[in-house]
């Protein structure tokens, strides 16, 4: 769709120098000529001498900061602008229903949904188009997978576990029952009147070789690029991973850890059971929290954390200690 009629149909008159077809909406550093991105911070302004936008929604204020071969879509609010223009580019999760023509799985079907050379579909699978599927994996009843999901070899799927659109699923890779991964993350801009208008996630999921995932996780996709859980990381039962976030190698998540998006980690990573972050956080290699700890800050590698608010591990423990002394003595 041309630039002119996605405006106008969300209500945006601004005057535009040169329409042009737009391909979608990307991050500043991601967006060619055909793309539109947004500004809704001051703190990316200076990401926009590099920027190849063929046009950028942001406010009046800011307008001065953008290069001349870019052009400015004056609009109030930005983020509410980008929620209404992303449900252009929501791609359909299922074009298709049939296993037979679309599926692309390592070996030739058979009639019992058996895959050959130990790669076995079970009944009452469902799998969309261009899916692909390598050898010696096993998929058990209940599995949903979305359009485009690449599962590798050597995975084992348990029932009623669902992959969404475009999930790229590593080798050696183990998904628990009732897990879904590629769901939408939780993102609304807000009117001024109170409403939550819903940003489309058109990123995509990619769980790396070696990984373990529990029962009953979420792993949401991404805005724009991907949420990556990398090499080696195991996961607990009830996580919850926001969109946008990138799990380092080896890292470890016990059961109901939550992470906001686009948190990211460094490798060996430990969080412990109901441990949560703030969004855009980032915590260094080998860093520990502590059950329910919480983190709203960049930690750094090789330290040890816990509480709420979070404090260096021994100082949670000495002002634990401390707390209880003073409640004890009072009570005397």
């Amino acid at each position: 769709m041309k630039l002119s009629a996605m405006l106008q149909s969300i209500g945006i008159h601004t005057p535009i120098k040169e329409d042009f077809e737009v391909l979608g909406i990307a991050p500043l550093d991601k967006a060619t000529p055909n793309h539109i991105s947004y500004i809704d911070q001051s703190k990316y302004l200076s990401q926009l001498s590099a920027c190849s936008a063929g046009a950028i929604l942001l406010r009046t204020e800011d307008a001065k900061m953008l290069p001349s071969h870019i052009q400015p879509i004056i609009v109030p609010n930005p983020h509410l602008a980008f929620a209404q223009l992303s449900r252009f580019f929501a791609p359909t999760e299922f074009a298709t229903a049939s296993l037979q023509n679309q599926a692309h799985i390592h070996l030739q079907q058979n009639p019992t949904l058996s895959i050959g050379d130990n790669t076995t579909i079970m009944p009452n699978v469902f799998i969309g188009s261009g899916v692909c599927i390598g050898e010696n994996s096993l998929l058990m009843p209940g599995v949903v997978i979305a359009d485009r999901v690449s599962i590798g070899s050597h995975c084992k799927i348990f029932p009623n576990v669902t992959l969404y659109k475009d999930t790229q699923i590593g080798n050696n890779v183990c998904i628990h029952a009732g897990s879904v991964i590629g769901s939408d993350g939780f993102g609304y801009a807000h009117t001024p009147t109170g409403e939550h208008i819903k940003i489309e996630h058109n990123g995509l999921v990619v769980i790396e070789d070696d990984v373990e995932i529990g029962a009953n996780n979420t792993i949401d996709r991404a805005v724009f690029g991907e949420t990556r859980i990398k090499k080696g990381t195991k996961i607990d039962n009830l996580v919850q991973i926001g969109h946008n976030c990138v799990i380092g190698e080896h890292s470890l998540l016990v059961s109901q850890v939550g992470l906001a998006g686009s948190t990211t980690t460094g490798r060996n990573v430990v969080f412990g059971g109901q441990a949560g972050t703030g969004g855009h956080i980032h915590i260094g290699d080998f860093t520990q929290i502590a059950g329910r700890g919480a983190v709203g800050k960049n930690l750094p590698p090789h330290t040890k954390w816990g509480g709420h608010p979070l404090m260096e591990l021994d100082d949670w423990k000495k002002f634990f200690v401390t707390l209880r002394r003073i409640v004890k003595n009072k009570n005397s």
